[in-house]
Protein backbone atom coordinates (compact mmCIF):
# COMPACT_ATOMS: atom_id res chain seq x y z
CA UNK A 1 0.00 0.00 0.00
CA UNK A 2 1.12 3.53 -1.34
CA UNK A 3 0.25 6.51 1.54
CA UNK A 4 1.09 9.74 -0.11
CA UNK A 5 0.85 12.72 2.10
CA UNK A 6 0.60 16.11 0.99
CA UNK A 7 1.52 18.96 3.41
CA UNK A 8 3.60 21.49 3.95
CA UNK A 9 6.57 22.46 6.70
CA UNK A 10 4.45 25.48 7.30
CA UNK A 11 1.65 23.71 8.58
CA UNK A 12 1.43 23.10 12.46
CA UNK A 13 -1.61 20.62 12.02
CA UNK A 14 0.31 18.58 9.25
CA UNK A 15 3.13 17.94 12.13
CA UNK A 16 0.31 16.66 14.21
CA UNK A 17 -1.52 14.74 11.48
CA UNK A 18 2.03 13.12 10.89
CA UNK A 19 2.48 12.04 14.69
CA UNK A 20 -1.15 10.20 14.52
CA UNK A 21 -0.73 8.64 11.53
CA UNK A 22 2.75 7.38 12.52
CA UNK A 23 0.64 5.96 15.70
CA UNK A 24 -2.08 4.46 13.89
CA UNK A 25 0.73 2.89 11.10
CA UNK A 26 2.77 1.39 14.32
CA UNK A 27 -0.38 -0.90 15.33
CA UNK A 28 -1.39 -1.89 11.94
CA UNK A 29 -0.83 -5.68 11.29
CA UNK A 30 0.28 -4.91 7.65
CA UNK A 31 2.49 -1.82 8.62
CA UNK A 32 5.67 -3.66 6.59
CA UNK A 33 3.90 -3.65 3.65
CA UNK A 34 3.33 0.48 3.75
CA UNK A 35 5.38 3.15 1.52
CA UNK A 36 4.74 6.54 3.07
CA UNK A 37 5.82 9.34 0.67
CA UNK A 38 5.49 12.89 1.17
CA UNK A 39 4.51 15.10 -1.56
CA UNK A 40 4.75 18.93 -1.52
CA UNK A 41 1.93 21.33 -0.71
CA UNK A 42 2.54 25.55 -0.12
CA UNK A 43 -0.18 27.44 1.25
CA UNK A 44 2.03 30.95 1.30
CA UNK A 45 3.94 30.01 -1.98
CA UNK A 46 4.46 33.65 -2.25
CA UNK A 47 6.13 34.08 0.56
CA UNK A 48 9.38 36.16 0.80
CA UNK A 49 12.63 34.23 1.25
CA UNK A 50 13.64 37.18 4.29
CA UNK A 51 11.97 35.27 7.47
CA UNK A 52 9.86 36.97 9.40
CA UNK A 53 8.63 36.53 13.41
CA UNK A 54 5.84 33.63 12.86
CA UNK A 55 3.37 36.21 15.48
CA UNK A 56 3.81 38.96 13.39
CA UNK A 57 2.88 37.14 10.66
CA UNK A 58 0.19 35.57 11.81
CA UNK A 59 -1.07 38.18 13.24
CA UNK A 60 -1.29 40.21 9.77
CA UNK A 61 -3.02 37.52 8.03
CA UNK A 62 -5.81 36.11 10.80
CA UNK A 63 -6.02 39.09 13.09
CA UNK A 64 -6.41 39.19 17.22
CA UNK A 65 -7.75 35.44 16.48
CA UNK A 66 -4.29 34.13 16.03
CA UNK A 67 -3.15 33.78 19.65
CA UNK A 68 -5.72 31.72 19.89
CA UNK A 69 -5.11 29.51 16.91
CA UNK A 70 -1.60 29.21 18.20
CA UNK A 71 -2.71 28.56 21.49
CA UNK A 72 -4.88 25.28 20.09
CA UNK A 73 -2.35 23.82 18.37
CA UNK A 74 0.14 24.47 20.89
CA UNK A 75 -2.49 22.46 23.09
CA UNK A 76 -3.01 19.54 20.86
CA UNK A 77 0.73 19.09 19.63
CA UNK A 78 1.43 18.66 23.71
CA UNK A 79 -0.79 15.47 23.43
CA UNK A 80 1.46 14.32 20.29
CA UNK A 81 4.82 15.27 22.04
CA UNK A 82 5.61 18.47 19.93
CA UNK A 83 6.88 21.10 21.66
CA UNK A 84 5.34 24.30 19.79
CA UNK A 85 7.10 27.78 19.94
CA UNK A 86 5.42 29.90 18.05
CA UNK A 87 7.49 32.97 19.55
CA UNK A 88 10.40 31.75 18.35
CA UNK A 89 9.23 30.93 14.79
CA UNK A 90 9.79 32.03 11.68
CA UNK A 91 7.64 32.11 8.71
CA UNK A 92 9.65 31.31 5.58
CA UNK A 93 8.88 30.61 2.16
CA UNK A 94 8.74 26.38 2.18
CA UNK A 95 10.18 26.01 -1.30
CA UNK A 96 13.70 25.08 -1.04
CA UNK A 97 12.33 22.49 2.19
CA UNK A 98 10.46 20.79 -0.44
CA UNK A 99 12.74 20.78 -2.81
CA UNK A 100 15.31 18.76 -0.21
CA UNK A 101 12.30 16.88 0.37
CA UNK A 102 12.35 15.60 -3.28
CA UNK A 103 15.87 14.58 -3.20
CA UNK A 104 15.81 12.64 -0.02
CA UNK A 105 12.73 10.81 -1.58
CA UNK A 106 14.51 10.06 -5.27
CA UNK A 107 18.02 9.44 -4.08
CA UNK A 108 17.67 7.92 -0.36
CA UNK A 109 14.41 6.59 -0.32
CA UNK A 110 11.39 7.26 1.46
CA UNK A 111 12.63 6.18 4.88
CA UNK A 112 15.23 9.01 4.56
CA UNK A 113 12.86 11.39 3.15
CA UNK A 114 10.34 10.68 6.38
CA UNK A 115 13.36 11.74 8.74
CA UNK A 116 14.08 14.45 7.03
CA UNK A 117 10.08 15.63 6.83
CA UNK A 118 10.68 15.32 10.72
CA UNK A 119 13.42 17.47 11.28
CA UNK A 120 12.17 20.12 9.32
CA UNK A 121 9.13 20.55 11.13
CA UNK A 122 10.86 20.39 14.17
CA UNK A 123 13.05 23.32 13.32
CA UNK A 124 10.60 25.50 11.82
CA UNK A 125 8.11 24.44 14.57
CA UNK A 126 10.04 23.74 17.83
CA UNK A 127 13.76 25.41 17.29
CA UNK A 128 12.72 28.64 15.70
CA UNK A 129 15.36 27.71 12.55
CA UNK A 130 14.77 29.82 9.76
CA UNK A 131 13.76 26.96 6.93
CA UNK A 132 14.29 29.01 3.93
CA UNK A 133 18.21 29.49 5.17
CA UNK A 134 20.29 26.96 2.82
CA UNK A 135 22.98 27.14 5.39
CA UNK A 136 20.58 25.54 7.84
CA UNK A 137 18.82 23.61 5.36
CA UNK A 138 21.90 21.84 4.61
CA UNK A 139 22.47 20.84 8.27
CA UNK A 140 19.27 19.67 8.88
CA UNK A 141 19.59 17.64 6.02
CA UNK A 142 23.11 16.18 6.60
CA UNK A 143 21.84 15.22 10.21
CA UNK A 144 18.52 13.11 8.53
CA UNK A 145 21.00 11.11 6.57
CA UNK A 146 21.83 13.00 3.55
CA UNK A 147 25.22 13.66 1.91
CA UNK A 148 26.61 16.76 2.35
CA UNK A 149 28.33 17.53 -0.80
CA UNK A 150 25.04 16.04 -2.41
CA UNK A 151 23.06 19.01 -0.68
CA UNK A 152 25.74 21.60 -0.94
CA UNK A 153 25.87 21.25 -4.83
CA UNK A 154 21.85 20.87 -4.87
CA UNK A 155 20.51 23.74 -3.25
CA UNK A 156 23.06 26.01 -5.17
CA UNK A 157 21.84 25.16 -8.39
CA UNK A 158 17.69 24.61 -9.27
CA UNK A 159 18.00 20.80 -9.55
CA UNK A 160 14.41 19.38 -8.84
CA UNK A 161 13.08 22.55 -8.63
CA UNK A 162 10.68 21.77 -11.68
CA UNK A 163 9.98 18.38 -10.52
CA UNK A 164 8.43 19.87 -7.12
CA UNK A 165 6.46 23.17 -9.22
CA UNK A 166 5.39 20.19 -11.43
CA UNK A 167 3.71 18.05 -8.31
CA UNK A 168 2.72 21.46 -6.47
CA UNK A 169 0.76 21.68 -10.38
CA UNK A 170 -0.70 18.00 -9.26
CA UNK A 171 -1.98 18.46 -5.81
CA UNK A 172 -4.05 21.48 -7.29
CA UNK A 173 -5.04 19.38 -10.54
CA UNK A 174 -6.31 16.77 -7.63
CA UNK A 175 -8.33 19.05 -6.33
CA UNK A 176 -6.18 19.09 -3.34
CA UNK A 177 -6.91 22.77 -1.04
CA UNK A 178 -5.99 22.00 2.22
CA UNK A 179 -3.45 20.11 4.19
CA UNK A 180 -2.56 17.50 5.09
CA UNK A 181 -3.86 15.16 2.58
CA UNK A 182 -3.36 11.44 2.54
CA UNK A 183 -4.15 9.55 -0.15
CA UNK A 184 -4.12 5.89 -0.09
CA UNK A 185 -3.21 4.04 -2.85
CA UNK A 186 -3.65 7.16 -5.47
CA UNK A 187 -7.44 6.51 -5.24
CA UNK A 188 -8.61 7.26 -1.36
CA UNK A 189 -7.79 10.83 -0.20
CA UNK A 190 -8.77 11.51 4.09
CA UNK A 191 -7.94 15.13 4.63
CA UNK A 192 -6.52 16.89 8.38
CA UNK A 193 -5.26 15.58 11.14
CA UNK A 194 -7.29 12.81 12.18
CA UNK A 195 -7.35 10.81 15.33
CA UNK A 196 -5.20 7.83 15.22
CA UNK A 197 -8.47 5.21 15.44
CA UNK A 198 -9.54 7.45 12.32
CA UNK A 199 -6.24 6.92 10.57
CA UNK A 200 -5.90 3.04 11.90
CA UNK A 201 -9.66 2.39 10.16
CA UNK A 202 -8.84 4.00 6.84
CA UNK A 203 -5.11 1.46 6.79
CA UNK A 204 -7.34 -1.36 7.08
CA UNK A 205 -10.55 -0.53 4.71
CA UNK A 206 -8.09 0.14 2.39
CA UNK A 207 -6.00 -3.45 2.83
CA UNK A 208 -9.30 -5.16 3.02
CA UNK A 209 -10.50 -3.37 -0.58
CA UNK A 210 -6.57 -4.15 -2.25
CA UNK A 211 -7.47 -7.84 -0.67
CA UNK A 212 -10.83 -8.41 -1.85
CA UNK A 213 -10.82 -6.42 -5.35
CA UNK A 214 -7.76 -4.81 -5.75
CA UNK A 215 -9.73 -2.95 -8.99
CA UNK A 216 -12.11 -1.27 -6.30
CA UNK A 217 -12.37 2.42 -5.83
CA UNK A 218 -12.73 3.39 -2.51
CA UNK A 219 -14.69 6.38 -1.95
CA UNK A 220 -13.52 10.00 -0.90
CA UNK A 221 -13.45 11.80 2.30
CA UNK A 222 -12.25 15.45 1.29
CA UNK A 223 -14.65 17.76 3.16
CA UNK A 224 -13.01 21.31 3.23
CA UNK A 225 -12.25 23.11 6.52
CA UNK A 226 -12.85 26.78 6.56
CA UNK A 227 -10.97 28.45 3.53
CA UNK A 228 -7.98 30.44 4.24
CA UNK A 229 -7.75 29.01 7.71
CA UNK A 230 -6.05 26.68 10.06
CA UNK A 231 -9.01 25.69 11.45
CA UNK A 232 -9.39 21.85 13.56
CA UNK A 233 -7.35 19.76 11.56
CA UNK A 234 -6.37 21.23 8.35
CA UNK A 235 -4.57 24.47 6.88
CA UNK A 236 -6.33 25.50 3.86
CA UNK A 237 -5.58 28.12 1.46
Amino acid sequence: MKVEIYSDIACPWCYIGKRRFEQALAGFAGRADVEVVYRPYQLVPDAPATATPHRAWLADRYGPQSVAMDDRVTELGRAEGITYDFDAALHANTFLGHRLLHLAETEYGAGVQGELKEALLKAHFSDGVDIGDRARLTEIAVAAGLGRERVTAYLAGEEGAAEVRAQLDEARDLGISAVPTFVFEGRWAVQGGQDAATFRQVLEQVAADIANDPATVPGQDTAAPDADACADGACAV
